[in-house]
């Protein structure tokens, strides 16, 4: 089996065969394969600029893999400000003895995924580390979008305003779970990975005034919006019966004792809204496949500045806090 070594970082000719062969191959445009020492863009406005690391383990999981994760993520922290995602860089760190077929699946899931969006990516670098240096692999992504809708901010939520959430909470972070530990709910349960700018575009065509968005990744639901609560000074109350969890990850809670809206997310995005825009809202949404569960879950009052609180089906209330401690290390 062809694996990874240490030459294929080492800046000569098996360095030279791996960036052409497989990374111009997979990420070909002119800007990447001019081979410059940066690339040189041209933006027409206002940018946004992101950067994210990616050490999951497993590094293929069910539901997508270390390279869809690392294309899906970045491109959806630019989604959350509005912008339009244009150019990536990617970095990685390999491990030696890596089988180079690993590789090559990896590379061509990221070029799958930039399709969804049409970002580029347009600078890289290639480190391999000695055997047990890191595992396996890590790669580093960067994104700069042009900002289409100006304002979004964690800090913009005003009262009344409406909370929905994209779609069904949890799945990446009980999905990862159940292959790290062989939990089997004979279910096929998959991350949510995803790349969400068709569906933030299209609601931004609609028109929908959007005060801000975040993709729900570690903490999950409940980190987002005890970070909205605290930034805007408002209050979010939540409906309990109204968020969306699935069968499967319910099961995963209930067996290891966590909460759904703590776990991990990789294709799912709060948003507030205002009151009156949030029916298009969900009718925007709902057209695409991974925004089918999209519902209302809350919405912004001044009952206690600062937090956010969780309302149950029987008319009990309680404060939902930020997660506490590392619930589950290396999840994306």
């Amino acid at each position: 089996m062809k694996q990874v070594q240490l030459s294929h970082g080492g800046g000569g000719e098996e360095m030279n065969r791996l960036i052409h062969d497989l990374f111009y191959k997979n990420f070909d445009n002119d800007i990447l394969s001019s081979a410059e020492d940066a690339a040189v863009l041209k933006p027409a406005g206002s940018v946004a600029f992101t950067t994210d690391s990616f050490t999951v383990s497993p590094i293929f999981f069910n539901g997508g893999d270390i390279g869809k994760l690392a294309i899906a993520g970045t491109v959806n922290d630019l989604a959350m400000m509005g912008a339009k995602p244009l150019w990536l860089s990617s970095a990685f760190m390999i491990e030696e003895g890596l089988p180079f077929e690993a590789l090559e699946r990896i590379v061509q899931s990221m070029a799958q995924e930039l399709k969804k969006s049409g970002a580029k990516i347009v600078c890289g670098d290639t480190k391999v580390v000695p055997k047990g240096s890191v595992d396996k692999i890590f790669i580093n992504t960067s994104g700069i979008g042009e900002v289409i809708q100006e304002g979004i901010s964690a800090h913009a939520l005003e009262i009344e305003d409406v909370i929905i959430v994209s779609r069904d909470i949890g799945r990446h972070g009980a999905a990862i779970m159940m292959e790290r530990e062989g939990i089997d709910l004979h279910s096929d349960l998959q991350s949510d990975c995803e790349t969400l700018w068709p569906a933030v575009e299209a609601l931004i065509d609609a028109k929908v005034r959007i005060k801000a968005m975040r993709d729900a990744t570690r903490g999950g639901l409940a980190a987002v919006l005890n970070e909205w609560a605290v930034a805007s000074n408002i209050c979010i109350e939540v409906e309990e019966e109204q968020l969306p969890v699935c069968e499967e990850v319910r099961g995963v809670c209930e067996m290891l004792g966590f909460e759904p809206y703590d776990l991990a997310n990789e294709g799912t995005f709060v948003l507030a809204v205002n009151a009156e825009d949030a029916p298009l809202a969900l009718e925007t949404l709902s057209r695409y496949p991974f925004c089918v569960d999209a519902a209302i879950i809350g919405t912004v009052t001044l009952k206690k500045p600062g937090k956010v609180i969780l309302k149950s089906p029987w008319g009990s209330s309680r404060f939902l806090e930020l997660p506490k401690g590392e619930l589950l290390p290396r999840i994306c």
